[in-house]
């Protein structure tokens, strides 16, 4: 659900509920208007409200807030961004009314962890959505061919501390996760043992693997944290059953989940890592959880475990309080299972009776108990006894009057017991409500555990040796990333062909060129891919890289009209681009993919040129791909602009694509009119393009050569100053950065730089 505040009427709520794709694809129209003042506020909501202004108070929100936050109030930062934050306060005030009047429950005190958490650039990296569509990190851009629409929500936040970077790095380390097998596996053993999500919502794309061999949070806490304002026998009696049953299968997973802590503990004692060590502190060493878990056990059964087939789980929730603590709740139960021998003897005097020795009496949470017949076991027609009869695949579903009776009766036990299990578990929420800050810590650390275990470590040990490595940060060094790979592409393509970067204050801008198809695209987002996994706290695909922690990262790729806002081509551009400049940072990464190419050619080389020239201002880092090779002239003019090229060779009048990045501009001739050629133009046409090209490229080169020899001084010295910054950074030792400086000296008295 989203709740917006629009800036102009503060005091109208407005909350959406839509399919998963329609609410992404609203949240990124809603970022792209980039409307002053306007917070998007992610809760579990169901229906469009509109309240009065009486309840967006953000004084009592405020309030409400401290009172339901797991963290002390002082953690939330609340006084220091009161006035910052006040729209969202008058939000959460208003939604919190409206969850206690319209759903008649209170939401327990200390227990909001996740929902009074200000979400903005403060801890996290920033990437706008735009972006996230670009580089595919929720997912790919054609989705339908490769047959997943997995979600992945860890790599929109990667980290902007070093130190907690460094904290989940040193889980990975050589001493760790990445050496210590035991370990390893251990941990992954342990993780399997809480209760997991069903296979088909599992992740199987590399950047789709995190947090979901852990228990259900949301579906667990949920429980915890509300209750309804006044539990008598008459409302229990007056509720539904799924309502009881989700009740009583919370509290199955989460004894569930703290029957798994021991091995957990047990696992994490030796570990050497800070992180892993404060989880074994704060999880496994907390009395808690050891009292909770005893508290379950005086009320569940010991043998009740958490269970994914239908019956079985209904049964667990009808035997999950302990026999002998209710006297109508062991009859009621006495009736359920008499109900349920009788069906599966009706089901073997079914198989007798109508020669049907393969009949099954399969059930589940829609239909119930019903008859599954394999179609070459019926001869003819079916007795008349079978009723609701549907063909499913080589089998035939139906029931009968007699099923259907016992059915009904089976659920009506279940719907009994339900209601009488809710009863005697009430005082048991209430105990567990008082402690359910633990439960959101306990969630949070399995969440983290199941990212860096089973997606992190186990994606790297698949690896060859060597081919991922351990990134170091820096707060104002340069961005160095050596022999760099396309996470994704590496694993499609065995021959992928690594590439390097290198960035710094001296030189923060690169302009990339090369023909189409040549690899620009990729290399862009190769560049930002290896980033965000570095800042979420993996090992990355490279031989060596170094980092400059990134606040935000900015993209302009791709080119698509959007029908939607009335926008051309070139229209898209101009909003994507304007929305950059309005908000990048000196610690911001941009990457432009052929910025200008939608319009005119002198219309969209003078765009491109004077955006480069506003970025190179900034020292914030910058890629820039382009077909026009004039912009590469920034670099006669300004020594902090570097020109790259892809390498393509060209072999009987055909392009061979080397994919490998090259310092310097390479002309390579008529790239264009070759693929038109490839296409079918007209020889003619293709001539007297050439002949026009040709004149140009002539006067193009001229007025470079002229830039070159009036900005050498300039190139030179600044040439100088950006070795002697990288030397700044350097940790090599003290003879090595001397011989360094000696040979620069060298080279620059002899005019060689």
């Amino acid at each position: 659900m989203v709740i917006i505040v629009p800036p102009n009427n503060p005091w109208r709520l407005m909350v959406w509920l839509e399919s998963q794709n329609l609410l992404i694809d609203f949240i990124r129209q809603l970022e792209s208007s980039q409307r002053p003042g306007t917070k998007v506020v992610c809760l579990y909501l169901c229906e469009q409200v509109t309240m009065v202004r009486g309840c967006f108070d953000d004084t009592r929100g405020s309030v409400l807030i401290k009172n339901l936050a797991a963290k002390e109030p002082s953690a939330l930062g609340l006084d220091t961004y009161y006035k910052q934050y006040y729209l969202c306060l008058a939000a959460a005030s208003a939604t919190i009314k409206w969850i206690e009047a319209e759903k008649g429950v209170i939401v327990t005190d200390h227990s909001l962890l996740a929902c009074v958490t200000f979400n903005g650039s403060f801890d996290h990296m920033n990437i706008d959505a735009t972006s996230v569509q670009n580089l595919e990190i929720i997912e790919p851009l054609h989705s339908t061919l490769l047959g997943t629409s997995s979600k992945k929500r860890t790599n929109l936040q990667p980290l902007k501390d070093a130190e907690t970077i460094k904290a989940r790095l040193d889980c990975l380390a050589s001493d760790e996760l990445m050496s210590n097998e035991q370990l390893f596996f251990g941990l992954s053993q342990a993780l399997r043992k809480f209760p997991k999500e069903t296979g088909k919502h599992k992740m199987k794309k590399y950047l789709e693997k995190c947090t979901h061999n852990c228990m259900y949070p949301d579906r667990v806490l949920c429980h915890f944290c509300f209750k309804p304002k006044k539990v008598t026998n008459e409302v229990l009696v007056t509720d539904n059953a799924r309502k009881s049953q989700n009740l009583i299968s919370s509290i199955i997973l989460l004894k569930t989940a703290l029957d798994a802590l021991p091995l957990l503990s047990k696992v994490l004692k030796d570990a050497k890592s800070f992180l892993l060590g404060n989880v074994y502190k704060s999880i496994c060493e907390n009395a808690k959880y050891a009292s909770m878990w005893k508290r379950i056990g005086e009320v569940i059964d010991e043998d009740v475990l958490h269970a994914r087939v239908p019956f079985v789980a209904r049964t667990q929730q009808c035997f999950a309080v302990k026999a002998g603590i209710d006297g109508l709740l062991d009859i009621a139960r006495r009736s359920f299972c008499d109900t349920s021998e009788a069906i599966h003897n009706l089901a073997n005097k079914y198989r007798e009776d109508f020669k049907l020795p393969n009949l099954k009496i399969p059930f589940n949470n829609r239909q119930g108990f019903y008859f599954s017949i394999p179609h070459k076991d019926i001869q003819g027609k079916l007795p008349s006894k079978f009723i609701q009869v549907v063909k499913h695949g080589n089998n035939i579903h139906c029931s009968s009057l007699e099923l259907a009776s016992f059915d009904w009766n089976c659920g009506t036990f279940a719907v009994g017991n339900g209601i009488r299990v809710s009863m005697n578990d009430e005082a048991l929420m209430d105990a567990i409500r008082e402690d359910v800050s633990v439960l959101t810590l306990l969630a949070e650390v399995l969440c983290l555990l199941d990212m860096i275990v089973n997606s992190f470590a186990h994606t790297i040990s698949t690896k060859p040796v060597d081919r991922y490595t351990r990134p170091e940060f820096s707060v104002n060094g340069p961005l160095a990333i050596d022999a760099g790979r396309h996470p994704i592409l590496e694993s499609i393509h065995n021959d992928f062909v690594p590439n390097n970067i290198f960035l710094s204050e001296a030189s923060n801008m690169v302009i990339v060129t090369g023909p189409n198809m040549s690899g620009k695209s990729t290399y862009l987002q190769q560049v930002c891919l290896i980033i965000i996994l570095a800042q979420i706290g993996c090992y990355v695909p490279a031989r060596f890289a170094t980092v400059r922690v990134v606040d935000r990262i900015f993209t302009r790729m791709g080119s698509v009209d959007n029908l939607e806002s009335n926008s051309s081509t070139f229209m898209t551009e101009m909003k994507e681009t304007a929305f950059i400049m309005q908000n990048v940072s000196q610690r911001s990464l941009i990457v432009m993919d052929e910025l200008g190419r939608a319009t005119s050619s002198s219309d969209g080389f003078a765009v491109a040129w004077s955006c480069c020239e506003h970025l190179l201002a900034l020292k914030a880092y910058t890629v820039f791909t382009t077909h026009m090779e004039n912009l590469s002239e920034l670099a006669t003019i300004y020594p902090n602009v570097k020109v790259l090229h892809f390498r393509v060779d060209i072999n009987n009048n055909r392009l061979d694509f080397k994919f490998q990045l090259k310092e310097g501009l390479r002309h390579v001739p008529h790239y264009g009119l070759l693929l038109a050629g490839v296409a079918g133009f007209p020889s003619s046409v293709i001539e007297t393009a050439r002949s026009i090209t040709s004149r140009i490229t002539e006067k193009e080169l001229k007025s470079m050569a002229v830039n070159c020899e009036q900005h050498h001084a300039i190139q030179m010295t600044y040439g100088a100053a950006q070795r002697l910054i990288c030397l700044k950074y350097s940790s090599q030792d003290e003879d090595s950065i001397r011989q360094a400086l000696q040979n620069l000296k060298e080279s620059y008295v002899g005019g060689k730089l």
